[in-house]
């Protein structure tokens, strides 16, 4: 589709691409991967025709299409949400104008007779290739896109530039994805999108029939989607043809069989290099110091990337919390007359681990805020528990930053002497070394100050964090550092986070935050999930299991009963053969039976998913109990007879659903 022949791309003295030949066919999934700097971004906007290569050349067949999707700066005004959206299928809007146009032409009786068979057969032809391309489904497709990304119907109509920046790029992703060019490429497509959403767009691009290359920090979403990794380093593409996990091992394979090459030559050209200092000076070795010389001059050096150390950081010790860290009673929470929390009543625990989880504007920032103290509900109360010490990462955490400090005084003032020497590795863990220690805070990018405000969290001593979107802004690297520090953080964690790795992770429990609620769930996220898909089906099934059947004729003998005033006597049915009687007793017999049958296996499934339910509901709270997680062997079968039972519902509720639908038939 598109090939890429001795390409070269600089800036000043940086070479980010050094006579690079690569190539992208249909329906590739690449995932663009490389250290921060290596040039992602360049190499996406030169692919989409906004940056031009120094050398070589980009080949693209004729009538290609691209979609590009930056990660940040679009913004749209002057039309609704939806028309906006809409605008990526123009070719069908204007088909959908002209047949309109046309309609109101046949309709008027001042075109003359002559010109309607021309138009009829413009409206014909017009009409085909309107349905051809799915164009009465248009709305569906737009509506089903933009839900899919998180914006409500009842939305649909407000003016696009009333959007915030996250919601702009969303819209922008949206009519990305609409108008499906031959080539999608998508640089930090997550970015601004919550787990709901992520989990739509995963779906969409798996299912996407023309190619896709994307950057992104969200290693399970690259998993997930992609299935060919393009590694940007050393001036230079290295592919490889597997999902992002399997990439790391196999990258590191390679960068420590290089690493043993270089080491190799450098043995060797060191061992050349003494040869000739050694007899430089001596005639009868001239032609061979002459040799060498020219042997080093023809070597082509190695060129290998600085090993990055793999940091490895621990929480300062604090004090142990008592077993109640945080509790909500009855709390709520409303701003003008908008309620984003009403009657919510938690319990925190200590030694729990809780993601946050919810659509964007579901109230998990609220509920963090009251959680944290930085918010007094509008009703009800927060009781903190016994020696509960706490660090609360707010979203804006970044802006709190003290300008004038450099980012080596900003981690150093307040922190404990015993964390002063840990300084510089935490700096190096999150993308900060040489002169960027000196740096004033006030001079930094927003990511960042992101970046340093979550290293300046590391440092202090806590027994429960609430974080709220520390994984903005960071590579994947950095999220490593936090996550491997929050893995062995010995406190309660509580925290929100959009990257499906992180949450995966962490989380033991889950809070699901919505519609005013904040209902918790014992688990991680992937429990969730499938609890609440099982939960969704058990809803829909009573629902099918009471559908009326179709009506059928009434019997004679009822018709007779209810007469209907305005119509005439129904004439009596005709009479039967004996035998024709025998044969439709008996068929109705066999029905009977085989109904009967039907029900007896439904009751007992019924029965069955009673018992399951009953046991799990026993062994949650069992879970819920703060003691649990303290015998390892016990928690674990408990949790492993737990998820049993749980597949297990969802099977008997599968067969219940296909036995009920059987049965309705058969009445």
């Amino acid at each position: 589709m598109i090939q890429l022949q001795s390409l070269t791309k600089t800036f000043g003295e940086r070479v980010l691409l050094d006579s690079v030949t690569w190539q992208i066919g249909d329906r590739d999934r690449v995932g663009l991967c490389g250290p921060n700097g290596a040039g992602k971004t360049t190499l996406l906007k030169m692919l989409a025709g906004f940056e031009e290569p120094d050398a070589g050349v980009i080949q693209r067949p004729n009538g290609l299409t691209l979609g590009y999707l930056p990660q940040d700066g679009l913004t749209h005004r002057g039309r609704t949400i939806v028309d906006e959206a809409s605008q990526a299928l123009k070719p069908l809007l204007d088909m959908k104008a002209e047949l309109h146009t046309l309609e109101d032409r046949l309709a008027d009786a001042a075109v003359p007779e002559s010109e309607h068979e021309a138009i009829l057969h413009r409206y014909s032809d017009l009409q085909d290739r309107f349905r051809m391309a799915d164009g009465y489904q248009m709305d569906l497709k737009v509506g089903s896109v933009l839900n899919g990304l998180g914006f409500e119907s009842t939305s649909f109509h407000d003016m696009a530039e009333h959007l915030s920046g996250g919601w702009q790029m969303r819209l922008a992703l949206a009519k990305l994805l609409l108008s499906a060019p031959d080539l999608l490429l998508l640089d930090e497509p997550t970015n601004h999108l919550d787990l709901e959403a992520r989990n739509w767009l995963e779906d969409y691009l798996i299912g996407y029939p023309h190619a896709v290359i994307v950057v992104s920090h969200d290693r399970y979403f690259l998993d997930a989607v992609v299935t060919r990794i393009a590694d940007l380093s050393l001036k230079t593409i290295t592919d490889y043809h597997t999902n992002y996990s399997k990439y790391l091992v196999e990258r590191d394979a390679r960068l420590e069989r290089l690493r043993e090459a270089k080491r190799r030559q450098d043995e060797e050209i060191e061992r050349v290099q003494a040869f000739i200092d050694r007899f430089r000076y001596q005639a009868t070795k001239a032609a061979q110091v002459q040799s060498r010389i020219k042997m080093l001059e023809k070597v082509e050096r190695l060129d290998v990337p600085p090993e990055r150390k793999r940091i490895r950081f621990q929480f300062p010790a604090a004090v142990k919390s008592g077993r109640t860290v945080i509790e909500l009673k009855h709390a709520r929470q409303a701003y003008g007359d908008k309620v984003v929390l009403k009657d919510v009543n938690l319990l925190i625990e200590r030694g729990d681990r809780i993601a946050l989880v919810g659509h964007n504007g579901a109230g998990k920032s609220t509920l963090m805020r009251l959680l944290s103290g930085a918010e007094a509900p509008a009703s009800g109360e927060r009781i903190l528990g016994h020696q509960v010490v706490m660090q609360y990462f707010a979203q804006d955490e970044a802006t709190s930053l003290e300008p004038n400090l450099t980012v080596y005084e900003t981690l150093a003032s307040g922190s404990p002497n015993t964390m002063i020497p840990a300084i510089r590795n935490i700096l190096g863990g999150f993308l900060f070394s040489g002169d960027d220690i000196y740096k004033k805070a006030a001079v930094l990018s927003g990511g960042e100050r992101t970046r340093l405000a979550v290293a300046r969290m590391l440092l202090h001593p806590s027994n429960t964090l609430l974080l709220d979107e520390p994984t903005n802004h960071l590579d994947i690297d950095s999220k490593e550092v936090l996550l491997d520090a929050l893995a062995d953080y010995g406190g309660t964690l509580i925290f929100v986070s959009h990257d499906r790795y992180f949450v995966d992770r962490l989380a033991t429990k889950v809070i699901d935050v919505g519609h005013g609620e904040a209902m918790l769930y014992p688990g991680g996220y992937e429990a969730f999930l499938w609890r609440q898909k099982e939960l969704a089906v058990a809803a829909a099934a009573p629902v099918a299991a009471v559908k009326p059947a179709a009506p059928s004729p009434a019997p004679a003998s009822r018709e007779a009963k209810t007469p209907r005033a305005s119509a005439p006597a129904a004439p009596p049915p005709p009479a039967r053969d004996y035998a024709a009687k025998k044969r439709d007793d008996a068929e109705q017999r066999k029905k009977d039976k085989a109904r009967k049958a039907l029900e007896t296996r439904v009751a007992e499934l019924e029965a069955r998913v009673s018992e399951a339910e009953t046991r799990i509901k026993t062994l949650e709270a069992q879970m819920a109990d703060g003691a649990f997680y303290a015998d390892a062997a016990r928690s674990k079968a408990v949790l492993d007879e737990h998820q049993g039972l749980m597949w297990k519902v969802g099977e008997l509720l599968g067969q219940w659903e296909m036995l009920t639908a059987e049965l309705e038939q058969n009445r």
